[in-house]
């Protein structure tokens, strides 16, 4: 019975076949347009240019446009292995995490503010989530985050 399979699998199968036949025909053939130098672009006329960014009052400021940036930080922050608390008032937890001109700043519920020095920018977008407003001034965005 094996004797059998071997004797047919020897002979070349239909597809085989016909690739080979098709592989024959197209042997010395040449694409069209093979070796000749390019063609000319055709001239079109210019098209109008148009204005396809978003209005200003849907537009979002860059980071250059803005004094700083702030975050909650409603647990905890611990760093280097020890907690962070207000030099003040003593508070661990519910911060208020200020990122402005490459320093980044700490604020206590009560209003109390200490720059901490063992974060950086990179830190704060790294544990910053997208803005979901921007505010003419500081106490606009105190308001909005509920200090």
């Amino acid at each position: 019975m094996f004797h059998r399979i071997r004797r047919r699998a020897k002979e070349p199968s239909e597809a085989q076949r016909q690739f080979a036949e098709l592989h024959a025909r197209l042997q010395n053939q040449v694409p069209p347009g093979f070796g000749l130098p390019p063609a000319e672009p055709e001239r079109t006329e210019p098209t109008a240019v148009v204005d396809d960014f978003l209005p200003p009052e849907l537009r979002v400021p860059s980071h250059d446009q803005l004094d700083g940036k702030m975050m909650p930080w409603k647990q905890p922050l611990v760093l280097d292995g020890e907690m962070v608390a207000c030099s003040e008032c003593g508070a661990y937890r519910d911060w208020l995490i200020l990122s402005t001109r490459d320093q980044i700043w700490l604020r206590c519920r009560v209003g109390h503010q200490q720059q901490e020095t063992r974060l950086n920018t990179a830190w704060f977008n790294r544990n910053s989530g997208p803005a979901d407003a921007t505010h003419a001034t500081f106490e606009d965005c105190l308001r909005h985050l509920g200090h």
